[in-house]
């Protein structure tokens, strides 16, 4: 395995967990741009997510940030759906702009975001049935295509001033979480059915690099780092990374 990859696996997991991301989409296309076969990709990214977000769950806790009871609706629908997700069969063009799209997304959302400054003096209260929503489609999507979701949960969660940047952070960590574990079941049911399983086993590697940059990066971010930096040198990455897979899917479709 090249020492690059796991280089750069590093980096991206230090860079995701210190805003309180796992990561999943940018090792997709990093596996994509790498040449490793798409249909193992959301297996490994999903695995890493687990290693990188873990870490992050447990220090926030720790560090009293962590509100579940707010964050049930969104589980409750998402974790099915992402379970779902992570079966169904498509195309390396689909991925690949599916991958290409999610990682466009993320990339405006971490340039434009904001934080404020301390808590929210009053949220904007989400119906149940909107959560329920909002979360199902957030995991579908994220089961497809090896992500946790967090990154399309988090501008919702600070439209509806859900709380601190910090608990925003540990909410959607918790929410890759869940949806990452859900996810890689279905990609591991549907890989054993295919019999691909052992495709994915030599990049064993990647799991203790994400472990190390996921630590760091955590650390960082519950010892008070400001997270805006951060942010935008991710954008920077995430945004570079999905015009080369958009150019490289508009190149399979003509």
């Amino acid at each position: 395995m090249p020492i690059t990859l796991l280089a750069l696996f590093v980096c991206t997991a230090m860079l995701y967990a210190a805003v309180g991301f796992g990561g999943g989409s940018t090792y997709n296309a990093l596996l994509v741009l790498y040449g490793v076969d798409y249909r193992i990709l959301p297996l490994i990214a999903l695995s890493c997510n687990i290693v990188v977000v873990s870490g992050g769950v447990w220090r926030y806790g720790r560090a009293g940030e962590l509100s579940v009871y707010k964050l049930v609706p969104f589980i409750v629908a998402s974790v099915p759906a992402a379970w779902w997700g992570g079966q169904l069969l498509v195309s390396e063009a689909v991925f690949v702009f599916l991958l290409g799209g999610a990682l466009l997304i993320a990339g405006l959302q971490l340039l434009w975001q904001r934080d404020a400054a301390g808590g929210p003096p009053e949220g904007r209260p989400i119906s149940t049935p909107m959560a329920l929503v909002t979360g199902g489609s957030i995991g579908l999507l994220a089961g497809v295509v090896g992500v946790g979701g967090g990154i399309f949960l988090a501008p919702i969660l600070y439209f509806m001033r859900f709380g601190s940047p910090r608990q925003i952070a540990a909410a959607c960590s918790l929410f890759i979480l869940v949806n990452s574990a859900s996810g890689a079941m279905g990609q591991l049911m549907k890989l054993s059915d295919l019999s691909l399983l052992a495709l994915a086993q030599p990049y064993w590697p990647l799991i203790p690099a994400v472990l190390l940059g996921g630590q760091v990066g955590s650390w960082l971010s519950v010892r008070g780092l400001e997270p805006l930096w951060i942010k935008r040198l991710t954008a920077v990455l995430v945004l570079y990374v999905a015009a080369r897979l958009l150019l490289r899917w508009a190149a399979m479709i003509w």
